[in-house]
């Protein structure tokens, strides 16, 4: 089972406050850091210092970080251009010697782009719009050196392409697509994706959700990898576990039920049953207090070892 730090640094966050967990999630030997791709905070609190742009945090992480892998979960189709999107994951991927993935998504927090002037149309269309990000940005990085790409769409057209620079991952940084959408986010997923990824799901639900994306996976294909992000409530004993819990917000018997919480045994406990219900062989651990690294290493030293 891979376990991977998850951060929202939209709720508040300097670069160096990434970099920090990031090295630390390294030197744990956690699988990878992930980050999401907001420019709003939600809920709670003002979101100081202000957002940091994930794509920009990335390529400083892939200079900082020597082996944990880097990504996003997910990056908003609707902040960037295709062209331009497969351009920076791919030199992101280079600077970070072949450790990048993209997770990406149609985009859902309307605000966020009403705040910073980005369009946000209706969901059919940027579903669409998403559908021919996709094959833009596979076809990209899966065109053959010296040769060209071109893909005319509805709403993107590409002409004559030299599909440059590539990635160093052959074929392209592995794709990540996730969601509870039951029909065109499973259908996309299986054409485009070598992961799907269930966001704070119950089990059930997740379960429902892989076994969509199966159905429309072609034969040829490798299986999906399936994943789940939780968010993550560890401690030693009752007394830690309610500090951490009260900083999230949320009650113990809630974050019991929702997401993964207990005592190390409690966790190891809940992993199990996740992996034998729904197949995942992958957690992205949500971190919210980026301060709180005492709860990385203990994750490291008293659940990893014994998954």
């Amino acid at each position: 089972m891979d376990l991977r730090i998850f951060t929202e640094p939209q709720q508040g966050a300097h670069y160096d406050d990434l970099l920090r967990v990031a090295r630390c999630a390294e030197d744990a030997g956690y699988d990878a850091f992930f980050r999401s791709d907001h420019y709003l905070s939600m809920g709670a609190g003002d979101g100081m210092p202000g957002p940091t742009d994930a794509w920009t945090t990335l390529a400083g992480l892939a200079r900082e970080t020597s082996r944990i892998r880097l990504g996003t979960l997910m990056s908003s189709a609707t902040f960037r251009l295709p062209g331009p999107l497969a351009i920076t994951v791919a030199q992101v991927d280079q600077m970070s010697g072949g450790r990048v993935e993209l997770g990406i998504g149609t985009g859902w927090y309307a605000a966020e782009h009403s705040a910073y002037g980005i369009p946000f149309p209706s969901l059919k269309e940027r579903f669409d719009r998403f559908a021919e990000q996709l094959a833009i940005i596979t076809g990209l990085w899966g065109t053959p050196e010296g040769q060209r790409f071109s893909f005319d769409g509805e709403y993107y057209q590409v002409a004559d392409s030299p599909a440059l620079p590539k990635p160093v991952q052959d074929g392209g940084p592995p794709v990540i697509l996730g969601g509870a959408g039951a029909t065109r986010t499973p259908a996309l997923a299986a054409r485009y994706a070598a992961e799907m990824n269930t966001p704070f799901l119950g089990m059930e639900a997740a379960a429902r959700q892989f076994e969509r994306a199966d159905a429309e996976r072609a034969a040829d294909r490798p299986p999906l990898r399936r994943s789940a992000a939780l968010v993550v409530c560890v401690g030693k004993d009752e007394k830690s576990l309610r500090r951490r819990a009260e900083f999230l917000g949320r009650g113990l018997d809630d974050l019991r039920t929702n997401g993964l919480a207990g005592t190390p045994a409690e966790v190891v406990d809940t992993i199990g049953r996740w992996r034998e219900r729904t197949g995942i062989s992958r957690l992205y651990l949500q971190l919210l207090d980026l301060s709180d690294v005492d709860q990385v290493e203990l994750i490291a030293a008293d659940v990893r070892p014994q998954l």
